[in-house]
């Protein structure tokens, strides 16, 4: 049987599922036909029900969820792991009780996480532009953006370019909730049978579970991938959004997305979650 999978090329996810997809595990029957994307253009493909398995983001989830389940393994979760709000100017970035209104922010796309965590910390700020996330630094040092919201390996690289940190908007989140920042997750379309939807979560995580074992393993995959990254920044990416939580989500990484929600519902963002959320009960 042939699946339908669709991920980014970040160090993260090819780190989580190249075991899966080279078949370094035992894939139970099952092949994957993939599609590599960023995560903005991954939401949209979850909102039109495109794929089978996909990544996406949590915010983009509560829009998807009576079609999509989320899977236990694969999810992107942590503390000290959220986006970062940047500038070039250097007093936006020293004074963040001052921005206004009319300052233009560039965001990695609407449905994406950070652009709700942008939302809640910054309201007012409602000048954005989607953009694709790798292009954000350049738009802010261009003077096309005032501020830049920025995801993935950028968190590493923006301060070699004299761009300034106006706030962690994870510290904003754990500070506000106390909880591991719910950045992405794995879902699965419910229209498959339950026994390949289980089996799908169970290989998953033992992919994710021979990518720790052997952490070299994927690296020709993952340097494919990876935008002429560093090797050092590579691993520091993968160290960063890879953790407990992407072998298996538990009660804590349950209470963290369930948090996210419900916040959401009570600011008016999302509309009251009317289904189980989880693959497994």
């Amino acid at each position: 049987m042939t699946l339908s999978l669709g991920f980014s090329p970040c160090p993260n996810d090819t780190f989580i599922f190249d075991a899966l997809i080279h078949h370094k595990i035992d894939t139970e029957g099952l092949d994957f036909n993939v599609s590599f994307d960023d995560v903005e253009t991954l939401n949209q493909k979850a909102i039109k029900g495109e794929l089978d398995i996909t990544k996406l983001s949590f915010h983009a989830f509560a829009y998807v969820y009576e079609q999509y389940a989320l899977l236990d393994a694969g999810s992107a979760l942590g503390f000290g792991v959220g986006p970062l709000l940047i500038s070039k100017n250097e007093c936006l970035a020293n004074h963040p009780d001052n921005l206004n209104k009319d300052l233009r922010v560039g965001i990695p796309g609407k449905y994406t996480t950070a652009n709700f965590l942008l939302g809640i910390a910054f309201p007012h700020l409602v000048q954005k532009q989607e953009m694709v996330f790798s292009e954000i630094e350049q738009a802010v040092i261009d003077n096309r953006i005032d501020l830049g919201l920025i995801i993935h390996e950028n968190r590493f690289t923006y301060m070699d370019k004299g761009l300034h940190k106006v706030m962690d908007l994870g510290n904003y989140w754990e500070q506000l909730t106390g909880c591991a920042i719910p950045l992405g997750g794995i879902v699965i379309n419910r229209n498959l049978d339950q026994e390949t939807k289980e089996k799908v979560n169970r290989i998953l995580r033992k992919s994710v579970e021979y990518a720790f074992a052997h952490p070299k393993s994927g690296i020709e995959f993952i340097k494919q991938h990876s935008q002429e990254m560093s090797e050092e920044v590579m691993y520091k990416h993968i160290e960063l959004y890879v953790n407990k939580y992407s072998i298996d989500l538990g009660p804590e990484g349950r209470k963290a997305i369930d948090v996210l929600f419900t916040m959401a519902q009570e600011k008016g963002l999302i509309q009251p979650i009317q289904k189980d959320l989880y693959l497994v009960p």
